[in-house]
């Protein structure tokens, strides 16, 4: 499958996804977050995946939603495009594999809400985050006032929607926006170490460890507890829990074959 805006590379059942329209600084387009919902597809099928890495070119990770495209829009057309980014976005959230966002520059509006929808974001220093929306006229449309909040809170959410404020990697990670911040040149392979922790797992458990945080933190606590239940029963199904349970008692490495 051939892309114009993506680029696909995969090391190590790694899947690393470049967002590829620079001269743009990668601002998402309609033709973009198509392309976005079939390579999310490609590498949820893909069973020599265990974990992706979304990232993009250049001196931005997504400088935000395509303002050229967006100008003219009315009440109809900006109400669709919204709901094809958030439906992009929520896919990505529910894909059943762990997605590292590699946030290698800026990532403001529409990029800070698709870093929002990844499960771990590690930034470069370079980086640089917000939801300049009201600046333009406009709200966040893809997912924006709902990941935020639920991220670092309600009040602080607030107020960097309502001010439109850019804030630098080191703050995002004081506030939890991020998880790490590191020297540009490092940011990827500190991505790749992560991912290769994550991948040596048994990707049975990890994918179901996923679907319990997503759906546990969406609901109350004891409709969580009953999914945790369901999801860890269902691990006792798999060859990969004898394997795994095996090895540690035989003082082994496991050979998980996600089964």
């Amino acid at each position: 499958m051939e892309f114009n805006y993506l680029k696909l590379s995969k090391e190590d059942k790694i899947a690393i996804i470049t967002i590829s329209r620079p001269k743009a600084l990668n601002a998402l387009n309609s033709e973009l977050l198509l392309e976005l919902d079939k390579i999310v597809d490609l590498v949820e099928n893909d069973k020599q995946v265990n974990v992706i890495i979304l990232t993009g070119e250049g001196k931005s990770f997504v400088a935000g939603a395509d303002i050229a495209q967006m100008k003219d829009l009315n009440f109809m057309e900006g109400k669709e495009f919204s709901k094809l980014g958030n439906k992009v976005f929520r896919k990505l959230e529910l894909l059943q594999k762990p997605v590292i966002a590699a946030v290698n520059g800026f990532a403001l509006g529409g990029g800070c809400e698709l870093a929002m929808a990844c499960d771990i974001r590690y930034a470069s220093k370079k980086a640089k985050f917000g939801q300049p929306e009201v600046g333009l006229g406009i709200t966040p449309g893809f997912g924006g006032t709902q990941r935020l909040s639920r991220l670092v809170g309600l009040g602080k959410a607030k107020e960097l929607i309502y001010t439109a404020k850019i804030i630098k990697a080191d703050e995002a990670k004081e506030i939890n926006l991020v998880e790490e911040v590191f020297e540009p040149e490092e940011l990827m392979q500190k991505c790749m170490e992560l991912a290769k922790s994550i991948s040596k797992n048994a990707q049975i458990a990890v994918n179901a460890t996923k679907e319990a945080i997503n759906r546990g933190f969406e609901t109350d606590i004891e409709t969580g507890l009953s999914i945790e239940a369901d999801l860890f029963g269902l691990c006792f199904a798999s060859l990969d829990q004898k394997e795994g349970m095996d090895a540690f008692l035989n003082k082994r490495n496991p050979n998980f074959k996600k089964e």
